[in-house]
């Protein structure tokens, strides 16, 4: 029997002509109104241009706005900040994404909280997570809210069932490990210094690889008719699982086309949100 492709590409366009009718009546309500997503881009890494150029482009399709500032290489935590909290007091903008990863000399962790709740449609705040964790209305880290709507979509069972997330990050791995929580699942997180790695991934009914590492896990690691989401990519369309794995799964997610649309069409449907929210369309 051949595993069930669960594919983000179809599925995440599917989203978009959703959210291009929230859109439209969006404009309707409230003409003008243009629901727009700033990103900020800081140094010229890049991969990180081709994906703000990528969220650009799927805003236009869906009929949003989006406002792009580029900063450069030796701009400071604190004018990061400042920057923030302009895009935090302005009504036109809605939503706020920071572009990870900044360079080295600037605090992350502290640009990112900066963000406003009620504009963190990525998910990337602390005050965001914790809310998310515990069940609290707030936008989950889009990465892991996409593969949770694919999942959904196809309708995979998750109560009761073990999750391996591989991975730690505190916009990828923890999150995950939070979600699948919340929908009843019995979470083990592994990361780089977990012992006997292989046979944590081995009794799997669900593996989520966000490790980073092309190819890493191995088919000989995977136990047959486990589901897998690969959310990893790199260059050459490999995942962060070995092709040779996907064959004995019942179930996984195809690199490329699986969860990069999925955490694109999350970050514009959490932002077209948050505009309804802020235009009282939405409570």
């Amino acid at each position: 029997m051949n595993p069930l492709i669960l594919d983000g590409k179809t599925l995440s366009k599917d989203i978009e002509r959703q959210l291009a009718l929230r859109t439209q009546a969006l404009l309707q309500h409230a003409p003008g109104r243009t629901p727009i997503l700033a990103t900020i881009l800081v140094g010229s890494d890049p991969a990180s241009a081709t994906y703000v150029k990528m969220k650009g482009n799927a805003c236009r399709r869906i009929g949003m706005d989006s406002r792009s500032i580029e900063l450069p290489e030796h701009t400071t935590t604190a004018e990061l900040t400042a920057i923030i909290n302009e895009l935090n007091t302005d009504p036109n903008v809605h939503g706020i994404l920071l572009q990870h990863p900044v360079p080295h000399h600037i605090d992350e962790r502290q640009c990112f909280d900066a963000i406003a709740l009620e504009k963190d449609v990525d998910g990337v705040t602390c005050l965001g997570f914790g809310r998310m964790a515990m069940g609290s209305d707030a936008y989950g880290s889009a990465t892991p809210a996409g593969i949770m709507a694919l999942l959904k979509h196809y309708e995979i069972p998750l109560r009761g069932k073990h999750a391996v997330v591989l991975g730690r990050s505190p916009i990828l791995g923890k999150p995950m490990s939070a979600m699948l929580l919340n929908e009843d699942c019995t979470v083990t997180i592994c990361h780089s210094r977990t012992s006997n790695l292989q046979e944590h991934i081995r009794m799997a009914d669900i593996l989520v690889a966000a490790v980073g590492k092309p190819a890493f896990v191995q088919k000989e690691w995977i136990r047959e008719d486990s589901i897998i989401v690969d959310a990893g990519y790199h260059p050459g369309g490999i995942g962060d699982v070995h092709p040779d794995a996907y064959g004995i799964s019942s179930a996984y997610t195809p690199v490329p086309g699986g969860v990069g649309p999925m955490t694109i069409s999350t970050l514009m449907s959490q932002t077209v949100s948050a505009a309804e929210k802020a235009l009282g369309i939405i409570q």
